[in-house]
């Protein structure tokens, strides 16, 4: 069994003549991040939770999930054979920004590896080798506690990122909003029978123009050390079901982020 075998998924499949419903309902009843999309049983395409979400926050149409068919939002999936050594792996996904790999053998796509299942391996095989102020992103995003979420998902989908860390007006960080959080308030809407979206998200009276950070945001801000070794980072990730930690300095400052963006690029860079 190679490298890769040892730590893919079977993925879990759903029919392009579905719909964003179909496939929500999928996301939510299995607690997964994505789907592979089949057509005459061919895996041929991904959906992914930040696609799906970053589409209905844009989309300006009259229309329901039921009725927005899965193929207007789906993206070709990348693969690479059950061969490949993960290292290479981290280097496809870091080059393509992209948070999953399709696995073929002969050709079919039998599997699936995301970036949780690279932080696992790290966590197990590479103890000692890095610490965190190494690999963390010292540039982070954030936005004051009073900023509706309407604004949130806009500096979110402006920047590509998949969290803030949220200020009080005297500067001190008081918790953190992610692209799930978001994204379930987001689909909680959409999946409403008689709901259009995102009218509901958008309106003047819609939880995007009412509700604000601090109503949405997770109090507390799971952190690391600067200094802390990156394979006890990884698995603090691993253990809390999160995709980024903040970074303390010495005196407890925040002093940056540490997500599994920044572990997939410092895998692709291992001696």
């Amino acid at each position: 069994m190679s490298q890769l075998e040892k730590v893919m998924n079977i993925p879990i499949t759903i029919d392009i003549e579905s719909t964003i419903a179909d496939a929500t309902k999928i996301m939510f009843d299995k607690k997964i991040s994505r789907v592979l999309v089949t057509k005459n049983q061919e895996i041929i395409a991904i959906l992914t939770e930040k696609d799906l979400g970053l589409f209905l926050l844009k989309d300006k149409s009259s229309r329901t999930l039921q009725h927005i068919p899965l193929s207007e939002i789906v993206k070709p999936i990348l693969t690479t054979s059950q061969s490949t050594e993960i290292q290479e792996c981290a280097k496809i996904m870091s080059k393509n920004n992209i948070g999953s790999l399709g696995i073929t053998s002969k050709d079919d796509v039998v599997g699936i590896i995301t970036k949780t299942d690279l932080v696992k391996d790290f966590a197990t095989n590479h103890q000692n080798e890095k610490i965190v102020g190494e690999c963390m992103s010292a540039h982070y995003f954030w936005v004051y506690s009073d900023t509706t979420l309407s604004k949130v998902a806009s500096k979110m989908s402006e920047n590509k990122i998949s969290r803030l860390i949220v200020r009080n007006k005297e500067e001190i960080p008081i918790g953190i909003i992610t692209f799930r959080d978001l994204f379930n308030i987001v689909i909680s809407i959409g999946t409403e029978r008689d709901t259009i979206f995102p009218k509901s998200f958008e309106s003047d009276h819609g939880l995007g123009k009412t509700l604000q950070a601090e109503e949405v945001m997770r109090n507390e801000i799971i952190t690391t050390n600067y200094y802390e070794d990156m394979s006890k980072a990884c698995q603090l990730l691993l253990d809390n079901k999160i995709n980024g930690v903040g970074v303390l300095s010495d005196k407890g400052d925040l002093i940056g982020i540490l997500s599994k963006t920044d572990i997939i690029k410092a895998i692709a860079t291992l001696n």
